[in-house]
């Protein structure tokens, strides 16, 4: 099989893999709210899949590396992830939904540090161009999120259940034709993970990028009714999203020429001083369009700049047969651990002290972040910069 088909079978998986993202992340809540859940239901429905994104990938890296069969390990979570979302279609209750989501988010979070471990692999030397790869999935994003906002000021959002399962069932085709790649020997094969992890270099990235998911928390959990209840249109909702992941693109493909020049630290230290203004102006500049519209060019750092990055250094700092488990506990550690609490604790402060409140404590989140990766920064650039 060519390099050029192997390229279109893996961003068709980051297509469907992140198109449900786009149907998930800025519509599910106003699904939940349609069934009539308060605020702190539906932080914890919402933050379920964050939980799973923590507890699940290590077993599944685990898993891939133990077996070397990471396809078919990806295949399996993405058939089981399928079938448990069909029961979204059974129930309405809190505690059924419950059960579904949380059986569906462990599977479905399986398969993308995996799939990440597998580009990079498959990517070789040319890893700084993971995010051209990468961009495919935020173009799925794009479609999900625009095209359902415009659809659901004419449809009821209960079609939106409809849209996730075109979503998983395009996981699935995808899932089994993704490459298998060859698990290159490391000197570092026989050292225990956790001596790896515990370098200093290694825990501050894992610290700051813990604190950029909690920051991201409120986002992903309120943005969307954030915005309505400013008398935004739910057509306008979608493009606010859209906006914010067209930025992302652009960076993608930017990445090759961004790493040569700068390397992968000083693009998180960036990334991390735009996610400060980022928050600050959604948090308080809600109502003036120009500034909210800053604020969404921006997520071209704070998400897309930040994820190439982060994800380029866990490639370097875990090498060999910790490949799959670098990759697995960074997503847990940031986007599962990170997510837990920033959605978690979105729903309280949201309820009792408001959304500026909210917004600005992501704000400090990232800052927090920030100081802490300008504590390292000279030892996490050591190696990637002379990659780069």
């Amino acid at each position: 099989m060519t390099t050029r088909n192997y390229h279109w079978r893996i961003a068709g998986f980051y297509f469907f893999y992140f198109a449900f993202v786009g149907m998930f992340s800025p519509y599910w809540s106003l699904y939940l709210q349609s069934l009539h859940f308060d605020a702190i239901d539906i932080a914890i429905l919402m933050s379920l899949q964050p939980v799973m994104r923590m507890v699940a990938p290590g077993l599944w890296g685990w898993l891939a590396d133990h077996t070397g069969k990471r396809r078919e390990v990806v295949v399996a979570a993405a058939s089981l992830s399928a079938l448990f979302y069909l029961g979204v279609f059974f129930t309405e209750s809190f505690w059924g939904l419950f059960v579904v989501l949380l059986m569906m988010s462990f599977f479905w979070s399986a398969s993308m540090p995996l799939v990440e471990a597998t580009t990079m692999s498959w990517l070789g030397k040319n890893s700084a161009h993971y995010g051209r790869l990468r961009s495919w999935g935020s173009i799925g994003f794009i479609v999900a999120v625009v095209g359902l906002g415009y659809a659901f000021d004419y449809i009821a959002i209960y079609w939106l259940l409809w849209a996730g399962l075109v979503c998983e069932v395009g996981i699935l085709i995808f899932a089994r034709e993704i490459p298998r790649t060859e698990v290159l020997a490391h000197h570092t094969d026989y050292q225990p993970i956790r001596q790896i992890v515990m370098q200093p270099k290694v825990l501050a990235l894992f610290g700051a990028c813990f604190l950029m998911a909690v920051a991201h928390g409120p986002y992903y959990t309120f943005f969307s009714i954030y915005l309505v209840e400013h008398g935004y249109a739910k057509s306008a909702v979608g493009g606010l999203w859209a906006l914010g992941v067209i930025c992302e693109i652009g960076v993608f493909f930017l990445m090759p020429s961004l790493v040569r020049r700068f390397g992968f630290v000083r693009i998180l230290l960036i990334s991390f001083g735009a996610a400060v203004l980022r928050f600050l102006l959604i948090g308080w500049m809600v109502d003036e369009v120009v500034l909210l519209l800053c604020a969404q060019v921006l997520h071209a750092f704070s998400f897309g700049s930040f994820h190439a990055a982060s994800v380029g250094l866990v490639h370097e700092y875990f090498q060999g047969r910790h490949q799959s488990r670098g990759q697995a506990l960074f997503g847990s550690v940031t986007y599962g651990a990170g997510g837990v609490l920033g959605g978690l604790a979105s729903g309280p402060i949201w309820q009792h002290w408001g959304a500026s409140l909210l917004y600005t404590g992501s704000a400090l989140m990232a800052f927090a972040g920030l100081i802490l990766l300008l504590w390292k920064a000279r030892r996490m650039a050591e190696k990637s910069d002379a990659v780069a």
